[in-house]
């Protein structure tokens, strides 16, 4: 018997419930008595604590105590972590997506650098062409090393696709596979292509500086889209399409992947290499990781990249944690914060290394939570501002003065962190 039409919105909102109740009671990682104790002597956190199911926050605080010898280890604390329940990691991929071009750079003839200049050209709909362009000011240049500034600095989108697209989409996704990162998907363009364009990427060509090509790479197809690692996933109650609100759950079945624990890994790789076992971090060398160190604690402004010198490019612009991207914020004395964040369908994120030479103190906090009261997707109507950003600034501030005080067997030496950053 077929399902009247009517029934239809009914049942895919009941399916939709049915999964989100489910992935919530899927919960491995119980929470820390250290966490939860810390977190509630705040009372401007008090909001988002006493409503867990509506802003479905999760934390990852890292304590990072120094032996003898200054080597780090780390001891996780967790409060409502569960790779189960999904969020959208927005640019959180541009993380994994710079650590695995740099590794593929190594791969290419040793005439390619970071800084070799780029083309893309297109071979299948929704793509669409960087052609080679000479251009006086380096920084400007459609290189590597600029799109990962780009992504790191001010999260650029664009910066992303090319970059995905030289990557491609399997090897992009078998190499997170490779790396450990089993429960992580990273599937689309941040651009409006369907399911099939986004399996499919451009060709790529890199030239000299007097725009002879050195290295060609074809255009890449993945056979087949990686399985979805949560199954069906609905968000929501609505979405808006067309200027029209359409009264189900906005799928994101399709959508990329990206696990709290799996991005905070990520970012440890990139800045405690080392810490890491060798099976399980790209191949990298001690430029690359300078690189994205710089990258990852730079402003916009502090970048001196000369894209970003406009007033719109303010130094909190990606700082949730601490900062909450307020323009009128001031840097901490002595603070270095090595971040990556995301900000898409009333989702905010941050993962974030705080390192404080004032107080030789540091540690990791990642966070991720939802602000969408409405419930309806895609219509602009989000609580980044009044609810989700300050509730960021106010979390980095509790754990940047409790690390403060916080007794440690050795003081740590942070100078790999405070050392001067070249100019771009």
């Amino acid at each position: 018997m077929k399902t009247p039409t009517s029934m239809k919105p009914i049942l895919v909102l009941l399916a939709y419930l049915f999964i989100t109740t489910t992935q919530a009671q899927t919960t491995p990682y119980p929470d820390s008595p250290l966490l939860d104790s810390l977190l509630h002597t705040s009372p401007a956190l008090a909001k988002v604590l006493s409503h867990p199911a509506t802003y479905q926050l999760q934390i990852i605080y890292t304590q990072i105590n120094r032996d003898a010898h200054n080597v780090p280890h780390f001891t996780q604390h967790t409060y409502h972590l569960n790779p189960r329940q999904y969020f959208n990691p927005a640019s959180l991929v541009k993380l994994p997506v710079a650590l695995l071009t740099l590794e593929k750079i190594h791969t290419l003839p040793t005439s390619i650098t970071k800084s070799t200049t780029m083309s893309t050209g297109t071979a299948w709909h929704c793509q669409t062409p960087i052609p080679f362009a000479a251009l006086a000011d380096s920084s400007r240049r459609a290189t590597v090393g600029n799109y990962i500034k780009r992504m790191l600095l001010v999260s650029d989108n664009l910066a992303y696709n090319r970059l995905y697209e030289f990557l491609g989409q399997k090897q992009l996704n078998d190499r997170l596979q490779q790396l450990g990162y089993a429960g992580s998907r990273i599937v689309r363009r941040f651009a409006p292509c369907d399911t099939a364009a986004n399996r499919h990427t451009n060709p790529i060509a890199f030239h000299t500086l007097a725009g002879d090509t050195v290295y060609k790479q074809p255009a890449q197809t993945n056979p087949r889209t990686p399985a979805p690692p949560l199954g069906a996933i609905f968000v929501g109650r609505a979405y808006q399409a067309g200027g029209r609100v359409i009264a189900r759950p906005y799928e994101f079945t399709t959508a990329n992947n990206l696990p709290l624990p799996d991005i905070t890994a990520l970012l440890q790789t990139a800045l405690f290499p080392e810490s890491v076992p060798a099976p399980q971090r790209p191949q990298l060398t001690p430029p690359d990781y300078a690189f994205l160190r710089q990258y990852l604690h730079l402003t916009p402004h502090g970048s001196q990249f000369s894209p970003y010198t406009s007033p719109k490019y303010f130094d909190a612009y990606k700082k949730y944690l601490y900062y909450g991207r307020r323009p009128e914020a001031q840097p901490q004395p002595g603070l270095r914060i090595f971040n990556i964040v995301g900000m898409s369908h009333g989702y905010l994120a941050d993962v974030a290394y705080f390192a404080d030479s004032l107080h030789q103190s540091e540690f990791l906090l990642s966070a991720v939570l939802y602000v969408n009261q409405n419930g309806v997707l895609n219509d602009g109507t989000y609580e980044y501002d009044t609810i989700g950003e300050p509730f960021l600034a106010q979390l980095g501030q509790l754990f940047y003065q409790y690390e403060a005080r916080r007794p440690r067997p050795f003081a740590p030496n942070l100078a790999l962190f405070f050392q001067p950053d070249p100019k771009p």
